[in-house]
């Protein structure tokens, strides 16, 4: 009898179809009725589980038997409850590495949009506001030569930092929980407290994991240490930003702009920001390009092979169960 597989997110049709040559594939579809009930129906004899976005814990995965791996399509793992899949004896994988350099592009892309303001006066100027010469209040700021704060220097932190540094010119400071000097080295990068940071940067990007440390990390306080003139961006998730605070920030001018992809709350449909025009949102898209959603479909493929065929996948979150 063959594995049975559980896509329960969009995923690569192509790669979908080559997982169906080898398994048993169910495809939960949302318009079919509570998913997670479906999720709690089908889990009960499948093997693995494969996709993205969905929230999985004790409440859908309980009825699970004989469950073996959860192959999120997604370097993040804050939907999964890693503590109840180690009791379950569940492997989570994640695919990481390879939306660095697309993650990146769009933290420079809101960078740059945010102090030109780009997406407002994209309106401005199709809505007939372009009459004359531009003022000031269509002025945004220069990004070469500036200062940009990097809050957390990872895989992508980097990154974001080589873009700066090589393209723009920019002096590098950074926050990590620890120093890195082997990256920061070359970008002649200082490691700040995280006030020192939001003092001196010009620009800050947030780009660390979520964890217990980084929940809320920016709030009242911290932008209000931020310079009048600073941009803010936020790739990482949206709870490592108060972000009630930010809109405060905002509405007040206490910062100039922000350039957002994540948030509180996703899918955002609702909010003040949408009322602001220092803001630039885009809803989550920091690895949606054709060729990163592809790499990403096959690594996660990959993990998911790897485990059913008894191999210990690549790209394992939790290879520990004690």
């Amino acid at each position: 009898m063959r594995k049975k597989v559980i896509v329960f997110s969009q995923f690569d049709q192509e790669i979908q179809a080559r997982l169906a040559s080898r398994y048993q594939v169910v495809v939960l579809n949302p318009k079919a009725g509570d998913i997670n009930q479906q999720i709690r129906q089908e889990v009960i004899d499948a093997d693995a589980m494969i996709g993205a976005g969905r929230l999985l814990n004790e409440s859908n995965l309980e009825p699970a038997q004989k469950l073996k791996i959860i192959s999120s399509v997604s370097v993040g793992y804050d939907n999964y409850d890693v503590q109840y899949l180690n009791q379950k004896k569940i492997w989570l994988s994640n695919t990481p590495h390879v939306l660095t350099e697309s993650t990146a592009d769009l933290a420079f892309t809101l960078l740059m949009s945010a102090a030109r303001k780009v997406a407002s006066l994209d309106q401005w100027t199709k809505q007939g506001e372009w009459k004359r010469t531009v003022g000031t209040a269509q002025f945004g700021q220069d990004v070469f030569g500036k200062t940009l704060g990097v809050i957390g220097l990872g895989n992508i932190g980097a990154a974001i930092a080589r873009r700066g540094f090589y393209g723009f010119n920019m002096n590098i400071i950074y926050h990590n929980r620890r120093e890195k000097l082997d990256i920061a080295q070359p970008l002649n990068a200082q490691y700040k407290s995280l006030e020192e940071l939001l003092q001196q940067s010009d620009f800050v990007v947030v780009a660390v994991d979520l964890n217990q440390d980084s929940q809320a990390l920016m709030g009242k306080k911290e932008f209000a240490l931020m310079q009048k003139h600073a941009v803010f961006i936020n790739i990482a998730r949206g709870s490592v930003v108060d972000e009630q605070a930010l809109i405060e920030a905002l509405q007040q001018k206490q910062i100039f702009a922000a350039g957002l992809d994540v948030y509180q709350r996703e899918p955002l449909q609702e909010s003040p920001l949408f009322q602001l025009d220092n803001v630039v949102t885009l809803p989550h898209i920091g690895s949606a390009t054709a060729e990163t959603r592809k790499k990403m479909a096959e690594l996660a493929y990959q993990n998911l092979i790897d485990a059913l065929e008894d191999r210990t996948p690549r790209y394992l979150v939790n290879s520990n169960f004690n």
